[in-house]
């Protein structure tokens, strides 16, 4: 019966981990080689349950990491939803992005902060928060808001916990 309990917290651990780590910013330092915008159809819902399409487009700011590996940023408000950036400049950002291509022999190395994942086989990408100047390649970044929200998060699961125990009279 332990073994049920430890996996089913390991579970949970690993549900958490993988959308905090999805939600949560991360930033990349990369050289932006253009943008592009695409045009996506989907199929929603209308309040009378009737299935329409949506034609919508898309933005996409490509750019390539210091060993030259080639990274895709989808470049969309998050506006009022999930995650909580509040996101509404799509178009600056893009205008921005378009300011900061540079080529290979005299690149302009930039910090890409991003949401998401970047996964291949599913045609996801991380969606590009806001752009800033690198100083270089190596720059080293460290990501002070992540660490905070942890931390506070750390302290909420550790004071519930105290708290529930204590309720429980299970308190050392």
């Amino acid at each position: 019966m332990a073994y049920v309990k430890w996996t089913a917290l390991a579970l949970v651990a690993l549900v958490v981990a993988a959308f905090l780590h999805w939600s949560l910013p991360s930033r990349d330092i990369v050289r932006i080689l253009g943008t592009e915008v695409a045009r996506s159809d989907a199929e929603v819902s209308n309040q009378a349950g009737q299935e329409v399409s949506r034609t919508r487009d898309i933005r996409f700011i490509k750019a390539a990491t210091a060993d030259g590996a080639p990274m895709v940023y989808r470049n969309e408000d998050t506006d009022w939803g999930w995650p909580p950036y509040f996101k509404f400049d799509t178009a600056n950002l893009a205008a921005e992005a378009d300011n900061r291509i540079s080529t290979e022999t005299e690149p302009r190395w930039t910090i890409v902060t991003h949401y998401g994942w970047r996964i291949t086989w599913l045609s996801t990408f991380p969606n590009a928060v806001s752009l800033s100047p690198a100083e270089g390649p190596d720059q080293t970044l460290i990501p002070w808001f992540n660490i905070v929200v942890l931390a506070l998060l750390a302290a909420a699961v550790f004071f519930i916990r105290r708290k529930a125990l204590a309720l429980l009279g299970l308190d050392d």
